[in-house]
């Protein structure tokens, strides 16, 4: 029977030691130049190589068309945020007043809508109808219109319409559907006013 003797633990230690300072003291290759003395030599023939490849007068308007479009995009992510933001705001606004009276989809809708057509220069009566139409796609153009005047004669003569009738121990499911179309009409006029605060704050 053959006895086996153990290496000591400490020899162990001393031989995985030295050999990773032997690793560590090998010559370095030219794998990276960039840490060897020649990097200077080295960079500046990639410098050449580049310049070659792409002549300066080329680089300035390629530059400057990369640089427009980082910008175009950024722009229209900003605007994009901002829209969201908005939305975000309105729909809440619009929860908070409305939800006891009316569906939540359609204060939803309304606030989406809204938010798409809003032009702070145009018309109320015509951003009114505007809004209305994929809404209640069931009525005529002149009878949006109708239903719009009133808000659009108070806007001139400087009252303010009331924002809904009243609602109180009312199920939106019982309304006509002539007194639905007047609610949500005073509700869009309402998210609209929103949009034109938002933006006046901003």
């Amino acid at each position: 029977m053959t006895r086996k003797t153990k290496t000591p633990k400490i020899y162990e230690n001393q031989q995985i030691d030295s050999q990773f300072l032997d690793s560590l003291l090998q010559p370095e290759d030219n794998t990276y130049p960039w840490i060897c003395d020649d990097a200077d030599d080295y960079f500046l023939q990639l410098e050449e190589q580049f310049l070659q490849n792409a002549p300066l007068e080329d680089l300035s308007p390629r530059s400057q068309a990369f640089f427009h479009t980082l910008d175009s995009i950024w722009s229209r992510q900003d605007k994009y945020n901002t829209k969201c933001i908005t939305l975000a705001n309105l729909q809440e606004t619009l929860q908070a007043r409305f939800a006891v009276c009316v569906p939540q989809d359609l204060l939803k809708a309304i606030a989406q809508r809204a938010s798409e057509i809003f032009q702070p220069a145009s018309l109320m009566g015509e951003q009114l109808v505007e809004c209305m139409q994929g809404l209640l796609p069931n009525w005529e153009t002149e009878d949006l219109l109708v239903l719009s005047r009133p808000y659009a004669y108070a806007m001139r003569s400087g009252e303010q319409p009331d924002v809904v009738p009243n609602l109180e121990n009312k199920e939106w499911a019982s309304l006509s559907e002539i007194e639905q179309a007047r609610i949500s009409f005073a509700i869009a006029h309402y998210a609209l006013k929103q949009l034109n605060s938002f933006q006046t704050e901003a």
